[in-house]
């Protein structure tokens, strides 16, 4: 249906009588009011002015980038003012960026406000980034007016408008500026050998910066390992070019990022050893087939690639056998079952629907449609450039959505990937509308698959039954007052006491870090072990409470009081005392909220009483 050619597009005069979307000045009118809504003013001045971060993430990004600013060497990527000081396994080549923009901007604003104004920047300049790589790539294949779409659906997206929205500065959206481009490239009718090497150079970077996005690289280099299979020399040169390419910038990017005593050390969660054997082995695969000679049949190929994909995974289970478990390794039972299990990001979506339907049905529909509309337009388009986009669009599409389905993070890359399908389909829809010879069926099809693939449509229809029955209320309100806890300002009232390490939930670890000169026992840090065993062991039962903090030498108990327990009249309790001295004689007394005057914003955050 989509995919069925229609009569070329008129110009001039008589187009612009037919339809206005041949005019390019409202196609663009209408980009821009999208990227107008994908940030508020209200949102703006919170990031800005009030350090309010969307996500604990990057508030801890901003501490670490704080830390560089302040002398903190390159290599050393431990929070220091974490309890057992556990290294990130994050990248400084995210770091780097978000400090230069701190650097220049506080040369025009001032230090007070130069962190507020780069985490506003350096998301917009992705978002930026973002839409300029998909626009060249739906107006290589479908033309300037599906690109335009393609910007505009970009911004009804739920991944795309959450991740790059001011604050978020956390590196998922470096990693789909980085796969996009890296599926363009290799999407392209008769890729080269270049674009095979740029592609391997973006997935090098990607895995640098972390891990995410792993299963699309190796879902690309599977697709150009099969062309080779396939068609022999003809499709070497980008399989070449990409394993290569791979295979060498890997090892030097790990380098560059990684100190010297940690080059040997076994890290199943960022870049190390485990990934650049993979690495390795891609670029000896790439090399190796260029060996081949092209008149060998097909059976000869499939052996070479069995083998190196037998002595890849095989090499990888004998040498890094823990790593095949996954990245969580060495986690105990009580912090799995108490906290990884329960963080949002790592729910099933069926699970996650029971939870927050909303954020279900707009994360994961329209990921499904636009796999379906992708792979039908790839089978049935005549185009072969718009059928090869297609094709490698629906690729990451459906490996998305099997990601998703187990994970739920496993949306983020495959949810920029639907504006490439929504965009043509844009197009096709508002030609269809204005096409007499289009039979009605086939315009209401369009314009409703149009529809199905915004995300943020589904949010509203997925929020209507919410609204009309209550439900969800409960969850807006104790998630309102978790902001209010961490927020800047109610936590300045615990900056005026003398530094010391704080017993928190963990997740206002990182809040607690950026807006204040405590250290923290826990934050939602997997490789904090210690802490987050601590943190839940301490809040799962007040009883603990003193003996938890006494063996972590906390000075400080932190607590954020829920709107329920407020409602039934009880405050949260509370535990202040010395744990560093020899006897800790802990004092424990009912909190009180403090008045506004005192910086403390909400009445949730109980400051310890000595």
């Amino acid at each position: 249906m989509l995919a069925a050619p229609l009569p070329q597009a008129r110009s001039g005069s008589q187009a612009a009588g037919r339809s206005p979307f041949e005019r390019p000045w409202v196609v663009w009118l209408l980009v821009l009011a999208g990227l107008v809504g994908v940030a508020s003013w209200s949102d703006l001045l919170a990031v800005s002015r009030d350090l309010s971060l969307p996500d604990t993430d990057d508030a801890m990004r901003l501490v670490e980038v704080r830390d560089l600013l302040a002398g903190q060497p390159w290599f050393d990527l431990v929070q220091h003012r974490h309890a057992g000081a556990p290294p990130m396994h994050w990248s400084r080549f995210v770091d780097a960026p978000i400090a230069g923009l701190i650097l220049l901007a506080r040369s025009l604003a001032g230090p007070v406000r130069a962190e507020g104004i780069a985490a506003v920047l350096w998301p917009l300049l992705l978002l930026a980034l973002y839409a300029a790589i998909l626009y060249r790539g739906v107006r290589a294949a479908f033309g300037w007016r599906a690109g335009a779409f393609a910007v505009f659906a970009g911004t009804q997206a739920v991944f795309v408008t959450s991740l790059f929205a001011p604050g978020r500065i956390d590196h998922h959206n470096v990693q789909i500026c980085a796969i996009l481009p890296l599926v363009l490239l290799l999407a392209r009718p008769s890729p080269t050998g270049r674009d095979g090497a740029l592609a391997g150079l973006l997935a090098a970077f990607s895995l640098a910066v972390g891990l995410e996005a792993l299963p699309f690289i190796a879902g690309a280099g599977l697709v150009l390992a099969g062309f080779w299979l396939r068609d022999g020399r003809a499709a070497l040169p980008p399989f070449r070019g990409f394993g290569l390419a791979l295979g060498l910038a890997a090892p030097l990017l790990f380098l560059a990022q990684t100190a010297p005593s940690l080059w040997t050390a076994t890290a199943c969660d960022a870049l190390s050893p485990p990934w650049l054997w993979l690495g390795a082995a891609a670029a000896v695969t790439a090399a190796s087939a260029a060996l081949v000679p092209d008149e060998r049949r097909w059976g000869v190929r499939l052996g070479l690639l069995a083998a190196c994909g037998g002595v890849a995974v095989g090499g990888f289970l004998v040498l890094f056998p823990a790593c095949a478990a996954g990245p969580f390794t060495g986690m105990p039972d009580l912090v799995r079952q108490e906290w990884l299990v329960k963080v949002r990001e790592m729910l099933p979506v069926w699970q996650l629907a029971g939870i927050a339907p909303e954020v279900a049905v707009a994360g994961h529909l329209p990921v499904l449609i636009g796999a379906a509309a992708a792979t039908l337009w790839a089978r049935r388009g005549r185009d072969p450039a718009r059928r090869r986009l297609m094709a490698g669009t629906a690729g990451m599409l459906w490996l998305g959505a099997a990601l998703g389905a187990a994970q739920f993070r496993g949306l983020y890359v495959a949810g920029a990937f639907v504006p490439l399908v929504a965009g043509p389909v844009f197009d096709r829809a508002v030609a269809l509308l204005r096409a007499p010879e289009a039979p009605p069926r086939r315009r209401l099809a369009a314009l409703a698959l149009s529809l199905a693939l915004c995300g943020k449509l589904w949010l509203l229809v997925a929020t209507v039954p919410q609204a009309l029955t209550g439900d969800g209320k409960a969850f807006e309100a104790e998630h309102a007052a978790w902001r209010s806890c961490s927020d800047r300002r109610a936590i300045a009232a615990l900056d005026a006491l003398p530094p010391g390490v704080v017993l928190a939930e963990i997740d206002l670890g990182p809040s607690l870090l950026l807006h204040s000169h405590h250290s923290v026992v826990a934050a939602p840090y997997h490789r904090a072990l210690s802490g987050l065993a601590a943190s839940i062991e301490a809040f799962r039962d007040e009883k603990n409470l003193a003996t938890v903090a006494a063996r972590v030498g906390a000075d400080y108990i932190i607590a954020c009081a829920s709107p329920r327990s407020r409602a039934r009249g009880r405050a949260s309790r509370i535990v202040s005392g010395a744990a560093r001295s020899p006897r800790p004689g802990w004092s424990r007394s009912r909190c009180r909220t403090h008045p506004s005057g005192s910086g403390v914003s909400h009445p949730g955050l109980r400051k310890a009483e000595s």
